[in-house]
């Protein structure tokens, strides 16, 4: 394995589809840089347009890339933790180094590394998704698996997310405790609804805003169903759904299309996720009614563990996690 030469700290997952790494990525970088820490996110840039080989989404000071050139995750990483490096490419060891030569770095989040098995990481967070037991059961194509269940030995700590049934945490505990032995406790994260942020002015409002008026939902995620549940959640009166596939490349007749399902339902909004929202902002005229729902990572198990791995990540060791 090769080493860079400051702390790495890798979230990923074992199952293909979203786990969560993005929310959990920006609410892991928040504590750090809260710490006082010099941040650099590290991530693929799944489907980006830009062939660079590194490409630089923000300097810590503002974006300097569009969601389509950065990918769309990291742009809304950059977007949401302005005060981070954030950088693409896809060997994250010859990035870090790239990074590193243009800016002072303390420590370095790896957006989906835990099958980046070349680069040694201080700590490797496992992801997996409570509703999801099933995509535990076999590898791709007859199941969900990038690799086999044993892989989750590596993890120096595994966070099981939308944790808010414990039944669902328990059956995902069992699956992978018949297949790497004893564990402790999962750390257990949900998300949940924060606010609402125009997709045009990035203005907010309050979730109370939305509750009884009538939406269309736009969504290409990688969970399909869950961003459908959350806006339930809120209230919403969800009159229609179009759903796309993960990383969405939105056009403008995508956009008609929108338009035209919403006047026809007569929906007050469109409301999309904040991922979609930064391909779908310059598509749209300055005084549509899009909104996205952003949302907040409460870590409901295990929040002292997870802060004491994260902050004092020379101090972490793989055994940890698996006893």
């Amino acid at each position: 394995q090769r080493k860079l030469p400051v702390p790495v700290l890798s979230v990923g997952n074992l199952t293909l589809g979203g786990t969560g790494k993005t929310p959990v990525v920006i609410l892991l970088t928040d504590w750090l840089l809260a710490q006082g820490k010099r941040v650099a996110i590290l991530s693929r840039g799944y489907r980006r347009t830009s062939a660079d080989p590194y490409l630089l989404v923000s300097n810590g000071e503002r974006l300097l890339v569009g969601p389509n050139e950065a990918g769309d995750e990291p742009f809304l990483m950059a977007q949401r933790c302005p005060k981070a490096i954030v950088a693409v490419g896809a060997d994250r060891y010859e990035l870090g180094y790239w990074v590193m030569d243009r800016f002072p770095i303390d420590c370095l989040v790896l957006d989906d590394g835990f099958q980046h098995l070349g680069l040694f990481r201080d700590v490797n967070l496992l992801l997996v998704d409570a509703t999801d037991a099933d995509g535990l059961a076999a590898l791709v194509p007859a199941g969900r698996l990038r690799e086999p269940l044993q892989a989750a030995a590596r993890a120096t700590a595994i966070v099981v997310t939308r944790a808010d049934v414990p039944a669902q945490v328990t059956q995902v505990r069992h699956r992978l405790q018949s297949v790497i032995g004893p564990m402790p406790d999962p750390i257990q994260v949900v998300f949940r609804p924060e606010s609402f942020v125009s997709v045009v002015t990035g203005a907010l409002q309050p979730l109370s805003w939305s509750k009884g008026k009538t939406a269309l939902l736009c969504s290409g995620v990688g969970h399909v169903g869950s961003f459908r549940s959350l806006a339930e959640t809120i209230g919403i009166r969800i009159l229609d759904e179009a759903v796309y596939v993960d990383h969405h490349a939105y056009t403008s007749q995508d956009v008609e299309q929108l338009r035209a399902r919403a006047a026809e339902l007569q929906a007050e909004l469109v409301v999309t996720t904040e991922k979609d929202a930064g391909k779908l902002a310059a598509l749209l005229h300055p005084t549509e009614s899009w909104w996205a729902v952003r949302l907040t990572t409460d870590v409901t198990v295990g929040e002292d563990r997870l802060k004491q791995l994260v902050l004092n990540y020379p101090n972490s060791t793989p055994a940890e996690a698996c006893g």
